[in-house]
């Protein structure tokens, strides 16, 4: 079994970067302000992107830039222009769906290698080939590919598959849906995706306007298209002997709650499988982990042949609430006081849990909290900076937050 298997992580922000590396990814995806899938992320300026692959690499981390849209004539001097300067920045790869973006960054950074979007839909060996004799160093698998289609597709090519293993999956093929674009004049082929997918949606006849009918309705609405989330934990073993080399999770847009939960859970994941295959098996805490971020009902996708996990989630559409997300520990020392960052309200009291580096999250218990002036407090206000005395250590860049409602992924 490869030991030099991937963790990709997303990074939509700089502070999203940095909890992708505290938590252990090999590597990130993100994207300058244009010219990717996910304009809604907050991004990266060109400066920005320069010091964010300086902090990648000095933590050891690759970082793979996005520029996968599928462009009008305007754009392509501006892209130009991007690729340019990705050749001073020199991120480890670029991701490119778009035949011509592609021959741009062939004559442009020839030195920088590319990885062929999910967007390009490859979905056999000989579409893998084309891109391969072309000068493609990676593809990223089309989401609708069954792990034996996979494992073919990696012994004929011998090329460095990317697949996303966990996260929310696009309804549409391959991602490519043109819902939003019809209906709010917001492409997502270009990053302006409205999700029209997550809407609630009736039936009314013609004849009969304002008359909504239900469809296969509860007491939440009807959610026509409404994808489940992929999760793959179960299946490490499998997912790396069909030959894929970099696993992906989604979320650009999700929040560093998220980021945390589910790039930790498979950093351990991939280290326990890699140390012992055979006896490779999901841990209460891995599943408590993941079942304690907001997300949909879990499923394997297309991955398995198996039917059921890609039908649409009729019976559970809105996803879980998960756990309540309180803040970023930015400093802290060995007697359990720590400043914290606080992003929702918490009081003295108040059990928390601590999403370490490693290892299972623990419960601590909040002793004291103090306000920017140094006064105790009975609580901390959203936004605001505090320090806290908890009754466990914890380390900077260590989240916290209050147990919610939550499902068990299966």
């Amino acid at each position: 079994m490869s030991r030099s298997l991937e963790l990709l992580a997303p990074a939509g922000s700089f502070e999203k970067l940095e909890i992708a590396i505290h938590y252990g990814a090999d590597a990130v995806y993100l994207a300058g302000k244009d010219f990717s899938l996910r304009n809604f992320s907050g991004n990266f300026s060109v400066d920005e992107m320069d010091r964010a692959v300086q902090l990648a690499h000095d933590h050891g981390v690759r970082v793979y830039v996005a520029c996968n849209i599928f462009p009008r004539n305007p754009e392509i001097p501006a892209i130009a222009d991007f690729l340019t300067g990705l050749g001073a920045i020199k991120p480890d790869a670029v991701i490119i769906a778009d035949p011509g973006i592609f021959m741009l960054a062939r004559q442009i950074i020839p030195h920088i290698p590319v990885h062929i979007s999910t967007q390009a839909n490859i979905t056999s060996f000989q579409s893998a080939l084309f891109w391969k004799n072309l000068g493609a160093s990676r593809i990223i698998s089309a989401r609708e590919l069954c792990l034996e289609e996979i494992k073919e597709m990696a012994q004929r090519t011998g090329m460095e598959i990317e697949a996303f293993v966990h996260g929310a999956m696009c309804i549409s093929y391959s991602g490519r849906c043109l819902l939003s674009n019809f209906m709010t004049h917001r492409d997502g082929n270009r990053g302006k995706c409205a999700h029209p997918c997550r809407w609630n949606y009736a039936v009314m006849e013609e004849t009969r306007p304002g008359q909504y009918m239900p469809i296969a309705e509860d007491e939440r609405g009807t959610y026509l298209f409404n994808s489940r989330d992929i999760c793959m934990i179960d299946h490490l073993p499998a997912l790396i002997d069909s030959g894929i080399t970099s696993l992906k999770i989604e979320g650009r847009m999700k929040g560093v709650n998220y980021l945390a939960s589910v790039v930790k859970v498979y950093r351990e994941a991939i280290e326990f499988c890699l140390a012992d295959p055979e006896g490779y098996h999901v841990r209460d805490e891995w599943r408590h982990e993941l079942a304690s971020i907001s997300h949909r009902p879990y499923g394997t996708g297309f991955y398995l042949n198996d039917p059921d996990p890609v039908i649409p989630a009729y019976d559970d559409p809105q996803p879980s609430a998960g756990a309540i997300f309180l803040g970023k520990i930015l400093e802290s020392d060995s007697s359990g006081i720590a400043l914290v960052d606080v992003r929702n309200k918490f009081c003295l009291g108040d059990r928390v849990e601590i999403i370490r580096q490693k290892g299972p999250s623990i419960q601590a218990d909040i002793l004291q909290i103090w306000d920017g002036d140094g006064i105790a407090t009975e609580m901390a206000q959203t936004g605001r900076q505090v320090k806290i005395q908890l009754n466990h250590a914890a380390s900077p860049f260590d989240l916290i937050r209050k147990s919610g409602k939550s499902s068990t992924p299966r």
